[in-house]
């Protein structure tokens, strides 16, 4: 139980600070470490995510210290909404087409490297790459809408793709993009969570873990936010770029472990 929570606490942390939601660490972690079945972890990790960022997102609007630029952000969000549905729909798809459930966790384990290594080279380089100012609301809705079918079909909330996607279309430095993305990832994991809900698709799970792990998420978010406002924007990408390469090398292991199984 403590693993539990330590890595929801942890990854919520530095979820809060760099924006990722903390699900992006969650859950490649605790596929690692094989503590729960892989459709469990997905939705413990969703839920503990969806605690983080509500507490995040509530508590930086209550305190007129958000950061999140509504004209675009709700577009944004209201896609994620709208993709959170689909990423959800499009899981159990795959789920269903593989026996061994270990397949299924190394289809999301090699996504999510993909999506993490990309993420990575841009960070790494995206001073030499020019940025765009999206306004158009439509366009911010489709945009969203990708965001949250990505994000709710890898059990990750968020994720580091939102950054990526808030740098290049919106032009937003790294807190304001951390700011805007936890707004994006509440909406998606709402939705994805009603969506699970509604469609009797909760998978078998332990109750006192996931107590746990929202209780971490909450715990996370609130250290998160304090240091987020300690830091600049160059230490957060540091922190940011030390930990997309270490997801990508748990994916890659993942991708690995659960082909051979």
């Amino acid at each position: 139980m403590a693993i539990f929570f330590l890595v929801s606490f942890l990854a919520s942390v530095v979820g809060a600070i760099c924006g990722i939601g903390g699900g992006v660490v969650i859950k490649p972690v605790l596929d690692l470490l094989e503590l729960e079945t892989v459709a469990a972890i997905s939705f413990l990790s969703g839920c503990t995510v969806l605690s983080m960022s509500c507490y995040s997102v509530t508590r930086a609007l209550t305190k007129g210290d958000s950061g999140v630029d509504v004209r675009t952000g709700t577009p944004l969000a209201v896609g994620a909404a709208i993709g959170g549905l689909m990423g959800k729909q499009l899981f159990e798809l795959v789920k269903s087409l593989f026996e061994n459930q270990n397949r299924v966790g190394a289809v999301q384990a090699a996504c999510l490297g993909i999506i993490t290594l990309g993420t990575l080279v841009y960070t790494v380089n995206k001073s030499r790459i020019r940025t765009h100012k999206v306004t158009a609301a439509p366009v911010c809705v489709v945009i969203g809408l990708v965001l949250g079918v990505m994000s709710s079909f890898l059990g990750i909330g968020g994720g580091p793709i939102n950054l990526v996607v808030l740098y290049f279309f919106f032009s937003m430095d790294t807190k304001t993009a951390a700011s805007n993305s936890l707004y994006i990832i509440l909406f998606s994991q709402i939705a994805s969570l009603l969506t699970t809900l509604f469609t009797h698709t909760v998978p078998v799970f332990h109750w006192p873990v996931l107590l746990v792990m929202v209780g971490g998420g909450v715990g996370g978010g609130v250290v998160g936010r304090m240091l987020n406002k300690k830091m600049d924007n160059k230490l957060v990408e540091r922190l940011f770029i030390g930990l997309m390469g270490l997801i990508v090398a748990i994916c890659l292991y993942n991708v690995w472990r659960g082909l051979r199984g």
